[in-house]
């Protein structure tokens, strides 16, 4: 028999479930899960300098490993500060367990200090969530949050722990504790759709393979390649879906959408099939929908079955894991050249090929990711804050491999990239995370890097900074007659002297003789570095599909 606190049972379970590391920031309502925290030789804690910045490191660590990864915070404001880093989680589907302190049970609806409804405010951005009413809850809570966090479309679950629940004691034998959760099977398939499916891509003239964020969630990105060779598919991928297949593959014909190649975009107004894996037709991927691939019939492909038929009715629809799904489908799916088309495709993509002006100057933005990429090699993980930085190194960054790339798709949040980069730097040490980033992103965060100088991260801060927010400079100068309000700034700080005041070291290439070895050398040096860059403003990120606009009315590019 074991007698242990609440608090003390959360940490075995956790250690249990396998978690090493956690992110998070102590407060009154946590403070007994950290008292028993304090005594694990298993979990490694993390503390981050803001709530915000513990939820986007837990989710790197779960964008690069694939696995549930936990952040923690105490009631109230701590809690409430976690809720954007939820909401982006839900999103791009991201599996998280979010761990909140709560009030004492006989406080809770009175107001009381750090006293918020985390539950309630997090329904709609959540999988599930749970209210622990007594310590012996939580030898079921804590195992079912993790499987549902992992199981079908993955997601976060927020646990909600009362400070009374932390603190109550249980008696247990060691044979009660449960045993690590595991995902749910997977839906079983519907082989009469896989049939049709198949029996459509063989009879397509000008197919496309369509691969998003659920491709790389799933581990399917081999299999999707795979199917491409064998039935010679024309393959896009979305901003999610990056690295599923290499950019420089034969088939590759890169990102569609609002920031895509005009070429890719060309090419699937001209399809006549759209086989769409793991992906949910996403506007800023599709643009106006009534008018995305007109011509095309359409396979959907989803583990989540509330997408299917959502925005774009399917003619065939496999609800199912994507794994699952291209396994059946492969041995059905016939072996075919399809050479006239994807001749059309190469001259589609001769006539309207994405440019890169200036990518042979490390002091230019394509040049700058430019450089970066040749520095590095494909082990490297690259991070993205949301702006205009980001459209640019969606477009340019040779990205070959599944989890190379990590950014904030459906929330599109500002101060994701830092934390992120740290995230993802804790679950592989032993890789270069580079995290690119705005200026204004840049701010939103800017406390972490206290936070990574204190772990002392392989991380490198590439800021391009143009004192503006860049994205939104863009749109009031194209679609808002140039008149151009909130969107510049009037100081601008010295980010190298705030980085070197944190404890990272910087560089600022634009004293640098040599730029791209000097880029060079800060990237292969251990441990953290900032490098910043100053970038034109009037540097804008074409193509541009205007909002509301088809995918082939893009301007610019």
């Amino acid at each position: 028999m074991m007698q242990m606190t609440g608090a003390q049972l959360m940490v075995r379970l956790l250690e249990r479930q396998g978690v090493r590391t956690i992110a998070g920031i102590p407060g009154g309502a946590i403070l007994p899960f950290y008292d028993a925290l304090s005594g694990s030789a298993q979990i490694r804690h993390v503390l981050a300098r803001h709530e915000q910045g513990a939820g986007f490191m837990a989710q790197g660590m779960a964008r690069v490993s694939g696995v549930p990864q936990v952040c923690i915070a105490s009631s109230g404001p701590g809690a409430t500060n976690l809720v954007t880093a939820i909401a982006d989680a839900c999103l791009d589907s991201i599996p998280m367990v979010v761990i909140t302190g709560q009030v004492p049970q006989a406080m809770i609806g009175t107001d009381a200090f750090q006293e918020v409804d985390i539950y309630g405010i997090t329904v709609p951005i959540t999988k599930h969530n749970f209210l622990v009413r007594s310590a012996q809850e939580l030898l079921a809570v804590v195992p079912d949050a993790f499987r549902i966090a992992m199981s079908g479309r993955p997601g976060p679950v927020l646990i909600d722990v009362p400070k009374d629940v932390q603190n109550q004691l249980i008696t247990i034998t060691e044979s009660e504790l449960p045993a690590p959760a595991v995902a749910d099977p997977a839906p079983q398939l519907d082989m009469a759709a896989i049939e049709a499916a198949a029996k459509m891509i063989n009879a397509a003239e000008r197919p496309v393979l369509y691969l998003g964020g659920g491709v790389v969630a799933s581990g399917a990105a081999s299999l999707a390649v795979q199917l491409a060779e064998q039935a010679g598919l024309p393959t896009t991928m979305t901003l999610m879906g990056l690295g599923a297949m290499p950019i420089d593959h034969r088939l590759s014909i890169g990102m569609l959408g609002m920031h895509g190649a005009r070429y890719t975009n060309f090419v699937l107004e001209e399809s006549d099939l759209l086989i769409c894996v793991g992906a949910r037709f996403d506007d800023r991927a599709i643009g106006r929908a009534a008018q995305f691939c007109p011509n095309a019939k359409i396979v959907h492909i989803d583990i989540d079955a509330s997408e299917l038929h959502k925005i774009k009715s399917a003619h065939v629809a496999v609800h199912a894991n994507v794994t699952c799904a291209l396994e059946a489908l492969l041995p059905r799916v016939q072996a075919a050249q399809r050479e006239h088309w994807l001749a059309h495709v190469d001259s589609l993509k001769a006539r309207f090929p994405m440019q890169f002006p200036g990518q042979d100057d490390a002091r230019s933005h394509y040049g700058l990711i430019h450089a970066v990429a040749s520095a590095l090699d494909d082990d490297a993980i690259v991070a993205t804050d949301v702006g205009q930085h980001q459209m640019w190194v969606a477009q340019a960054y040779p990205f070959r491999r599944p989890r190379q790339w990590l950014t904030s798709g459906g929330l599109g949040t500002m101060g994701f990239g830092l934390p992120t980069a740290i995230g993802a730097a804790l679950a592989e040490p032993a890789r270069t995370v580079v995290c690119f980033t705005g200026d204004g992103s840049f701010k939103m965060n800017i406390q972490e890097l206290a936070t990574l100088a204190e772990e002392g991260l392989n991380v490198k801060i590439v800021l391009m900074n143009n004192n503006a927010l860049g994205l939104v400079y863009q749109q009031q100068t194209l679609f808002y007659g140039k008149r151009l309000f909130a969107s510049k700034y009037r100081a601008e700080p010295d980010f190298v002297k705030i980085a070197e005041g944190f404890g990272v070291p910087a560089l600022d290439l634009d004293k640098a003789d040599d730029p791209r070895a000097a880029l060079a050398a800060a990237l292969n040096a251990p441990g953290p570095c900032l490098i910043h860059a100053t970038i034109d403003r009037e540097q804008f990120v074409y193509p541009m599909v205007p909002p509301g606009a088809a995918n082939t009315e893009m301007i610019g590019g």
